[in-house]
């Protein structure tokens, strides 16, 4: 019984889930770190962005764009991996952007 109480209250929280960071542990000494996803190289206490579109140090990265939790009906969106964004647009008129009620991340 506990366990499916724990797997409630987990699916009733995974809406907060959007926004997403983690952390790293520097070792002592370090001087370089390297990212995760690009497997570059950077130097202790610096900050880049990568092909993620992930904004990182070297103790971690969180997303670096909001994701549109509410928007019209009548709009959607998709992610532009160049401008690390999301884009909203009018579903028959691409070209006619949507507002955008509601975001989480960044």
């Amino acid at each position: 019984m506990k366990y499916l109480a724990l797997a409630l209250l987990l699916c009733a929280h995974l809406h907060l889930l959007h926004g997403a960071c983690f952390s790293k542990m520097l070792k002592p000494g370090m001087t370089h770190c390297q990212d995760d996803v690009d497997q570059t190289w950077h130097v202790v206490g610096s900050s880049w962005r990568n092909s993620a579109c992930m904004d990182c140090t070297c103790t971690g990265c969180c997303d670096g764009f909001h994701r549109p939790t509410s928007i019209p009906d009548d709009c959607m969106m998709e992610f532009d991996k160049a401008d690390c964004e999301y884009k909203v647009f009018k579903k028959n008129d691409h070209t006619q952007p949507c507002p955008v009620f509601r975001a989480v991340g960044k």
